[in-house]
């Protein structure tokens, strides 16, 4: 249907158009001179030191996975409450995602329950930074080193999010972002991976790139087996303009996001996005959460606000009681308690940077009729 207010609008100005121009008008619509800026400048974004840009950020935690040796017959312990690539990615090498539920408040990983869930095959943690908010990376750092293991960092959702003062993205042995429409910026697909690591960087550019050597290498010599996940060059020019303007898109999804805070006070029976201390929030989306007796009628929340032409979405649906999950492991409901209720509670609403004060009293004030009725 068509939607007054979309659940999530790009921020795009003449400036990313321009950008994007000046590239059609050249030769060069691959591997060109914006490839490289737009990894150069993400990585002084983030501060590491390699910075690998491919088609999506499903695609860059494929190659993480792969460039750590993950294999057939590892596990790797992550999160049943996220994008469900978090947890193919794993399903990609054959190996196996182990879930672990979750934390009620900040909806990422339970660090306390990581432990009992390792075992001799585990070769790693997966931990995502659920809608922005930054995992527990002290408590996940200190689990990975007392057992050895890989720490990779999903951080799709959490671009400019930080966690004690440091960026999201520069907490695993690798991160990724991904540049969906939706996210903070955008390159339309798209993504990132973010490394220190010179061994796992010059894997994943070379896989991203059909396995070619890197340094030296003929164009048609390749030295592993790899994947075309590379990103256009107009993809990079856009987003170079978008990282460019982090800071302006930042500031104007803040200030969205305490306008809701505020307006939303008046609601009884949900919760605004909690903020755990030591945080700092990008917003990804904006979520918020009903009291367990409003669970059943979420759905029908969501369908009568489209009715009034909002739209809103069921964030996330668990990926263990997905179809493909569910006959591939044979999870069933009951397996993670506190991920399957926060599933069932939790609503986003219309998010972006550009939203109008008035469209946000409209959707306020929608929502606080069909609650009350």
């Amino acid at each position: 249907m068509n939607y007054k207010i979309n659940l999530s609008k790009p921020d795009i100005t003449a400036k990313e158009i321009k950008a994007v121009t000046e590239v059609l008008k050249t030769s060069s619509l691959s591997l060109g001179k914006k490839y490289k800026e737009f990894e150069k400048i993400s990585s002084a974004f983030v501060k590491v030191k390699h910075a690998i840009a491919v088609n999506s950020g499903t695609s860059g935690l494929h190659l993480i996975i792969r460039a750590l040796g993950i294999k057939e017959g590892d596990e790797v312990i992550t999160t049943p409450f996220s994008f469900i690539a978090s947890s193919n990615c794993i399903l990609y090498e054959r190996a196996k995602p182990v879930f672990v539920d979750i934390d009620e408040k900040t909806f990422n990983i339970d660090v306390s329950k990581i432990e009992q869930k390792i075992t001799p095959k585990t070769k790693a943690i997966l931990a995502v930074d659920v809608f922005s908010q930054p995992a527990d990376w002290d408590e996940l750092k200190t689990i990975a080193q007392k057992h050895n293991l890989f720490l990779i960092e999903d951080s799709a959702e959490a671009l400019g999010s930080e966690y004690k003062r440091k960026k999201c993205g520069s907490f695993g042995d690798a991160a990724i972002f991904a540049f969906y429409p939706n996210k903070q910026i955008t390159t339309g697909e798209g993504g990132i991976i973010l490394t220190n690591n010179d061994n796992i960087a010059e894997f994943c550019r070379s896989s991203s790139n059909q396995g070619r050597k890197i340094e030296d290498g003929k164009w048609l010599e390749h030295i592993r087996l790899g994947y075309n996940y590379r990103l256009d060059e107009m993809s990079c020019a856009l987003g170079v303009v978008q990282v460019k303007r982090i800071k302006e898109i930042l500031k104007k999804r803040k200030r969205v996001a305490e306008i809701y805070n505020k307006k939303l006070k008046q609601i009884k029976g949900l919760e605004t996005p909690y903020i755990k201390e030591g945080n700092n929030l990008s917003w990804f989306v904006y979520v918020i959460k009903l009291e367990n007796d409003l669970a059943h009628k979420r759905d029908d929340i969501i369908k009568e606000m489209a009715k009034k032409g909002i739209q809103c979405g069921n964030y996330f649906q668990t990926i263990h009681l997905q179809p493909f999950y569910k006959e591939s492991f044979g999870f069933k409901e009951g397996d993670f308690p506190v991920a399957e209720n926060i599933s069932q509670r939790t609503i986003a609403l219309p998010f972006y940077a550009n939203l109008k004060e008035k469209d946000i009293d409209f959707i306020v004030k929608s929502l606080k009729q069909i609650i009350e009725k």
